[in-house]
C-alpha cells in the first residue's frame, strides 16, 4: 500500500528514451518526478522540467514498448510507469499570462526579456528551425520546449492542434527534480537564473536537500519542499516515452 501511495501521489521514476532534452537529460537517464505539489494547487513555473501526459496526438505513431513480468511488477509498485502511459518531458518556458516569442537568429523572449539558455544542447539555436510568436499564453496553459531544440517536437510543432501547442496545466504529471540514475549522473534539476531576471515575472523558491534515495516517503518530502512555488504578485530499462 505504501508503494502504491508513493506512486500515485508523491514521486515516480521515469526513463528518458530520446535525445530531446540533451544535455540536461540523456538517453537512459532515470528522473524522479514530484507528483505531490500539484495536488496542493502548485502549478509549473518558468524554467522547470516537467513531465506531462500527451495533450493531443504529440506521440501519435510512436511505438508502445512491451514490458516483461519484472517491469510490470516495478510499474505496479511505482518504480516505473505502465507501458500504456504516454508521457513527455520538456522545459516550461512560459506560463499563463506570459508573452513568448522567438525570431530566427534571436533568443527566446518572455515578456520582452531575452532568455540566456546555457542548458541548450551545444550547437543548438534557440529556435532557428521553428520560429514563433509573439503570442500570449492562455489561462491554465504552459508553453514547453526541449533543450535539444533541433531535435525536439515541442510546443512549436503543435501550434495547429486543438491546444495550439500549449499544454494544459491539468495534463502535467509533475516536476522532474532529480536525475537518480545512473549514479555518475546523480544531480538535481534546478531552475536557471535567467527565469528570475527582473521584469520576466516574480517567483520564489524554497530550497531543501534532495535525498538520493528519494523513491520512498522520506525522499518525497524533500522533493516537495525543493519545488519552486508561485509567489504572490507574479504577472499573470523499458519505460514509456517521455520525449
Amino acid at each position: 500500500m505504501l508503494a502504491l501511495l508513493i506512486k500515485t501521489f508523491l514521486v515516480q521514476a521515469f526513463s528518458i528514451p530520446s535525445d530531446s532534452m540533451m544535455n540536461t537529460l540523456q538517453r537512459g537517464d532515470r528522473v524522479l518526478v514530484d507528483k505531490l505539489t500539484p495536488w496542493f494547487g502548485s502549478e509549473p513555473e518558468r524554467g522547470e522540467v516537467v513531465v506531462f501526459h500527451d495533450p493531443g496526438g504529440w506521440l501519435d505513431g510512436e511505438p508502445v514498448p512491451e514490458q516483461n513480468v519484472v517491469q510490470k511488477f516495478l510499474s505496479f509498485i511505482g518504480l516505473m510507469p505502465s507501458a500504456e502511459e504516454k508521457d513527455l518531458i520538456k522545459r516550461t518556458i512560459a506560463v499563463a499570462g506570459d508573452t513568448v516569442e522567438c525570431k530566427k537568429g534571436g533568443p527566446v523572449r518572455v515578456n520582452g526579456k531575452a532568455l540566456d539558455e546555457p542548458y541548450l544542447y551545444p550547437g543548438s539555436s534557440a529556435c532557428d528551425d521553428q520560429p514563433f510568436g509573439p503570442f500570449k499564453v492562455p489561462e491554465d496553459r504552459i508553453w514547453v520546449m526541449g533543450d535539444n531544440r533541433q531535435n525536439s517536437q515541442d510546443s512549436r510543432y503543435h501550434m495547429e492542434d486543438v491546444n495550439r501547442g500549449f499544454v494544459p496545466v491539468d495534463e502535467v504529471v509533475g516536476r522532474a527534480v532529480v536525475v537518480a540514475w545512473p549514479l555518475n549522473r546523480l544531480s538535481t534539476l534546478p531552475v536557471p537564473d535567467t527565469y528570475d531576471q527582473p521584469g520576466i515575472g516574480s517567483t520564489a523558491s524554497a530550497a531543501a536537500v534532495v535525498a538520493p534515495s528519494a523513491l520512498g516517503l522520506a525522499g518525497a518530502v524533500p522533493l516537495v519542499l525543493w519545488r519552486r512555488r508561485r509567489a504572490a504578485g507574479r504577472a499573470d530499462g523499458s519505460l514509456p516515452a517521455v520525449r
